[in-house]
């Protein structure tokens, strides 16, 4: 029997829909262990593979229905409803990263991943269970606690695990976890916050980290 995109129940953005944010910790945790632990040309290289190899296809499925159709199925179980007819939200992911991973040193790129990993899910989970004070759109007050708690916690272990300013470790932390929080809840454009979060986060920890003179983790 021959599917069709009208016939897909797909998860919207109001949905829990914790397959896809087991897919986005899981796949962007890969990515920051990747960052981390290969040479940096080997990241840059994946990147940019990913993101010729994803986005044109995520440009080119809005002109053509049977190629959209092909991806909505194959994509079904992490895939919003809102995604049918517009760019998905690993188009914006992967431009983020890359982007950041070609401007900012090492260790704000993989602060900002870590950042992407974890407060963007928790926050949205967080959101739609207890979010009952709206502050930017769908976005809550719920929500962005979560969020500033996780990266509260994110910077405090890699400041502290890497011995970085450890005389200021719990204001940079706390800092650390408001840039989260913001660049996570903070509409910029109407643009996906797979995007704007890792952009973002990573201006605003690059002014952090060279307001307290925190010295780069990798050369």
């Amino acid at each position: 029997m021959e599917h069709t995109i009208e016939a897909v129940d797909l998860k919207r953005r109001s949905d829990i829909h914790l397959a896809r944010k087991i897919w986005h910790v899981s796949a962007v945790s890969f990515m920051a262990a990747f960052y981390a632990y290969a040479p940096l040309s080997w990241s840059i290289t994946a990147l940019v593979a990913a993101w010729i190899i994803f986005v044109p296809i995520d440009f080119l499925r809005k002109k053509n229905s049977a190629l959209n159709d092909f991806v909505v199925h194959l994509a079904r179980p992490i895939m919003r409803q809102s995604e049918v007819t517009k760019l998905a939200g690993t188009t914006y992911l992967i431009t983020g990263v890359l982007l950041i991973t070609l401007i900012f040193p090492r260790d704000i790129v993989l602060l900002t991943i870590l950042f992407l990993a974890f407060a963007d899910p928790i926050a949205s989970y967080f959101g739609i269970r207890f979010g009952k004070d709206k502050l930017f759109g769908e976005k809550s007050l719920q929500g962005s606690l979560a969020a500033f708690v996780v990266c509260a916690v994110i910077t405090f272990i890699f400041m502290f695990s890497h011995g970085l300013l450890m005389d200021r470790l719990l204001i940079v932390s706390l800092l650390g976890g408001l840039i989260g929080a913001a660049a996570e809840a903070v509409p910029l454009w109407k643009l996906d916050d797979n995007l704007t979060l890792p952009v973002l986060s990573a201006i605003f920890l690059w002014l952090l980290f060279n307001l307290f003179g925190a010295l780069p983790v990798y050369a």
